[in-house]
């Protein structure tokens, strides 16, 4: 793996100041700002091309990540990104976003983690990323081990794509306060960003806290991987994202003409140099809308392949070949 390039730029480091720990102790914000915009290299180093990367929801039942993944290398696509749920509860009082009844993968989902460590060992070029993950579900100081792992063995080619949840059970089962989960993904990505510091460096906040230590391998990117935010638009999600994150997933595009302009004010608002990635996500193509985001400023859009057999998923990405 040693030779892959790394495909993020070195920016954004979190922010922190002296402590009396042995290193360093790093503030509940997890961005500096005069860094400004994350920059996304896509490969080969065409920034003017719409990257192309796709998503399913990976089971028991369907293709598996490592084939899937050497069919999107081998076909030019530019991306796989992975859904996350550890468990749907059949009693569940929750409606969900796409209607009920939940259809059958949901409760089948992969690890998305452990997913796309098996694309990385057999791809080069193939960027991996989670969308999303629910981090106020998971022990931050394992999450950071486990992101930082992956975006190691994989030469950099992790995107965290991160988002707050639908399901109150699910999220209740590990213990989340409903409705603190937002100001808890923000401590908690404080927190791996403090384990992520080049140097050992302390945090301590609302919901969690973590001594000066020593914690490799570290992501390539300094600071840790580019991080998106998922959700509905909206000025609490556009506050977040121009607090900490470096863009945002929407799901599909619906409104997004008039929401791009509402978060580039949030990002200007925040002291943030350039704009955020835009990514729009679980997208049906069709070449006026992939046009549309491309117009709107879309660094990247992520394509919705069904959760199928084999041969299901490889006719619908030769289908989406021709919108490489």
């Amino acid at each position: 793996m040693g030779s892959m390039g790394t495909l993020y730029a070195l920016r954004a480091a979190p922010r922190s100041t002296p402590g009396d720990t042995g290193g360093t102790r790093a503030r509940p914000a997890g961005v500096n700002r005069s860094c400004g915009a994350v920059e996304f290299a896509p490969p080969g180093g065409h920034s003017d091309r719409m990257r192309i990367s796709t998503t399913l929801i990976l089971t028991d039942e369907t293709i598996r990540p490592a084939p899937l993944a050497r069919a999107l290398e081998e076909r030019g696509f530019d991306g796989l990104y992975l859904p996350e749920h550890t468990h749907i509860p059949v009693s569940r009082q929750t409606p969900a976003p796409m209607g009920d009844p939940l259809p059958r993968p949901y409760g089948r989902t992969l690890d998305p983690f452990v997913g796309l460590a098996a694309a990385a060992t057999v791809t080069e070029r193939l960027t991996l990323g989670t969308g999303i993950t629910l981090v106020a579900q998971h022990d931050p100081i394992v999450l950071a081990k486990q992101i930082a792992t992956l975006d190691w063995l994989s030469g950099g080619r992790l995107t965290l794509g991160v988002g707050f949840g639908w399901n109150v059970e699910e999220a209740a089962d590990h213990g989340v306060d409903w409705h603190r989960r937002r100001d808890l993904v923000r401590d908690r990505i404080a927190l791996m960003r403090a384990l992520w510091a080049a140097e050992p460096t302390a945090y301590e906040g609302e919901f969690g806290s973590v001594r000066a230590s020593l914690a490799h391998p570290k992501p390539v990117r300094e600071g840790g991987p580019r991080l998106l935010l998922g959700g509905a638009a909206g000025p609490t999600l556009f506050a977040h994202i121009a607090e900490y994150a470096d863009g945002w997933l929407p799901v599909g595009g619906r409104g997004l003409t008039e929401t791009v302009p509402q978060l580039h004010a949030a990002w200007r608002t925040a002291g943030r140099e350039g704009t955020p990635a835009l990514v729009p996500g679980f997208v049906l193509p069709s070449p006026g809308k992939l046009a549309h985001y491309r117009g709107l400023g879309a660094e990247e859009v992520v394509l919705q392949l069904p959760s199928g057999t084999r041969d299901e998923v490889l006719r619908t990405l030769d289908d989406y070949v021709r919108y490489l």
